[in-house]
């Protein structure tokens, strides 16, 4: 078999190929995004638009994806709990990673983490959660996360209206900075705490709850390529920076 037939060839599993489709394009716009941070804050080269509010809007479609389709999968999954494990391990292990060879690039409660924990406080919570109407469940998540998106910031509110300061007692480890509260010395280069993303997961569960089966109806086998990448998602995430780095240090050194 050639790589052009690897990489279109078909799962063994009755997948739904818009899934994959979809985590796949979110992978590559993922290294993506990573491989310019590595360029413009490692090797120094000047690019003022990733400073820029189209990097960021990038930036949070990239997140946002993840998050929510992670969330909407969790709904099919039957083995959330080994899959959170799986996750958050991979977490603790890239930040391991970061610290001992890379502590200038650290990574410290990055988006596996925050996926892990996720599928974890889902797998205990899931029979009280399913008995929430998922319509109003997607609206609460959703309004939730929305109202909550600030709160590494000091307070509550609505996209960038304060409408509650938080006060700076709630802000003093890296315990506090897990749920959302990072002290004053806190630092990630990749930065996900439980609240507010938490919400938007459940965004993601619900919605499955609410239109998972029709989604799962359509009959579309995407696009090969991406379709493989959304397969081995979770390796290429785990994989990927190494590898960037590397080629972008044979380039640069």
């Amino acid at each position: 078999m050639n790589l052009k037939e690897f990489l279109q060839s078909k799962p063994t599993t009755d997948r739904c190929h818009i899934l994959d489709f979809i985590r796949g394009l979110t992978v590559l716009n993922m290294a993506a995004f990573h491989g310019i941070w590595d360029l413009v804050y490692i090797f120094g080269i000047n690019w003022e638009w990733y400073h820029g509010q189209g990097a960021y809007i990038w930036q949070q479609c990239i997140c946002w994806s993840f998050i929510l389709l992670s969330g909407f999968c969790s709904g099919m999954s039957r083995h959330l709990l080994r899959r959170g494990l799986t996750v958050f391990g991979l977490g603790a292990g890239i930040t391991l990673f970061t610290a001992l060879f890379m502590p200038e690039d650290l990574i410290v409660f990055g988006v596996l983490t925050l996926i892990g924990s996720c599928m974890l406080i889902m797998h205990i919570f899931r029979k009280q959660i399913q008995k929430i109407p998922a319509v109003a469940g997607i609206a609460i998540s959703f309004f939730l996360f929305a109202f909550t998106k600030h709160i590494d910031d000091g307070f509550l509110g609505l996209f960038h209206y304060r409408l509650i300061t938080l006060p700076d007692v709630l802000y003093q480890n890296y315990f506090t900075a897990y749920f959302g509260f990072p002290q004053s010395s806190f630092y990630s280069t990749d930065y996900f705490s439980l609240f507010p993303w938490l919400f938007l997961f459940l965004t993601g569960f619900f919605i499955y709850q609410a239109f998972g089966q029709k989604i799962l109806q359509i009959k579309w086998k995407g696009i090969g390529f991406l379709n493989f990448t959304g397969r081995h998602a979770l390796e290429i995430y785990a994989l990927h920076q190494p590898v960037i780095y590397g080629i972008l240090w044979l380039c640069f050194r």
